[in-house]
């Protein structure tokens, strides 16, 4: 069976995951191994900068492009060593492709001042097939927006891949930088899928803690298990219009940022208050998302909840999530057999090999796009 590669570097920008998958003529996807490549702090920080930036120069889009896709080539070569000390030979002409989401640096799908839309991912597909050896797939979101899509979140057709099953309703919940959900009907229902993003996931959290208590992120929420809800703070993020938009949506670093946050503080909040109020932001938004999923589809409450990012580490989070949702079970990915930390470098594997099968990669009812697209430009070695 068919191998491939995919590459994903989420808005929590702590590294490159790499994931090796087995995918067979029907799209079924076996993982195969994982490698976590971590960003080196001065890419993270130049990224950052330029995710914030209000001008930019092209010189310095090149640079950080440049490093990020060597240090792509990097995480794919140390993924397939993994492979080969695991005793399991495999031959770079084996991989038939290696699909690459990119890093982020802004999402606009509804434009600028009634611009255009856009989104920009940085990558440089052609120079990480001359570094790897292997046809590269890349630029998966603007096919969806050039069909009025938001161009996000294109993970639900993978967990519609994964994870649907007969006779129940179950929720994804992915929680990396931002959250994005997707419902999933019973297989044998006529209804769609559903997805969208709820908001600010990790995002939030991990920049209030670096900026109080250093390093990249809350191990376990252990800080905002710490502190209390400010409820009136609360209230205030949560008027937020996002919050309250219909899908399709889709949102970013553009609207969720400190400067965001720092709009709403009086000032005489306590540091640990701020971030259990803004986990609480977090689970409070899912919750919101997920009844505003369930009224769309008329869906009873989900058997099932299954996280995956980062945030399924996060056990305060996940109990906040659990008491939102107290008929619903919060099942690992494991159980499912995937990893919760691989589903999205994974699903762009699967991308991958839906372009190169010439099948489309978006879901219409998810992103808003006006059809079914195949996603991805193909660059050869």
């Amino acid at each position: 069976m068919p191998l491939f590669v995919g590459l994903m570097s989420g808005t929590s920008l702590d590294g490159i995951d790499a994931a090796l998958v087995e995918i067979d003529s029907t799209g079924s996807a076996s993982l195969l191994a994982t490698h976590a490549e971590p960003m080196p702090e001065a890419l993270r920080e130049q990224l950052l900068e330029l995710c914030q930036a209000e001008r930019v120069a092209f010189a310095e889009l090149a640079s950080a492009e440049d490093a990020f896709c060597r240090l792509q080539a990097v995480a794919a070569q140390h993924l397939l060593e993994g492979y080969l000390s695991e005793g399991k030979g495999i031959a770079i002409g084996e991989i038939a492709a290696i699909g690459t989401h990119g890093q982020t640096i802004e999402h606009a799908p509804w434009g600028h001042a009634e611009g255009p839309a856009y989104t920009l991912q940085l990558d440089n597909p052609s120079l990480l097939a001359e570094l790897t050896g292997c046809t590269v797939v890349a630029d998966f979101r603007r096919r969806d927006l050039a069909a009025g899509g938001q161009a996000a979140p294109l993970a639900p057709a993978f967990h519609e891949a994964l994870f649907r099953r007969a006779g129940q309703w179950q929720l994804v919940l992915n929680l990396g930088g931002f959250a994005n959900l997707t419902l999933l009907p019973p297989a044998e229902s006529e209804t769609e899928v559903i997805g969208f993003d709820t908001g600010p996931a990790n995002a939030l959290l991990d920049a209030w803690h670096a900026r109080h208590r250093g390093g990249r992120y809350d191990p376990d929420g252990a800080w905002a298990a710490s502190g209390q809800v400010d409820d009136t703070l609360l209230e205030r993020l949560l008027a937020e219009p996002f919050f309250h938009r219909p899908p399709p949506r889709s949102t970013g670093r553009e609207v969720f940022h400190l400067d965001w946050l720092e709009g709403h503080l009086t000032g005489k909040e306590s540091p640990a208050d701020v971030q259990a109020t803004l986990a609480e932001l977090t689970a409070t938004s899912v919750a919101l998302g997920i009844e505003m999923a369930r009224e769309l589809a008329g869906a009873p409450p989900a058997s099932a909840l299954i996280p995956c990012g980062g945030g399924a580490h996060n056990s305060d989070l996940l109990g906040r999530l659990a008491r939102h949702l107290p008929e619903t079970a919060l099942v690992p990915s494991s159980d499912w057999g995937w990893p919760a930390d691989w589903l999205e470098a994974g699903a762009f594997a699967w991308l991958a090999w839906r372009r190169l099968e010439g099948l489309p990669g978006n879901l219409p009812s998810v992103t808003g796009a006006a059809g079914p697209r195949v996603l991805g430009g193909v660059y050869a070695p």
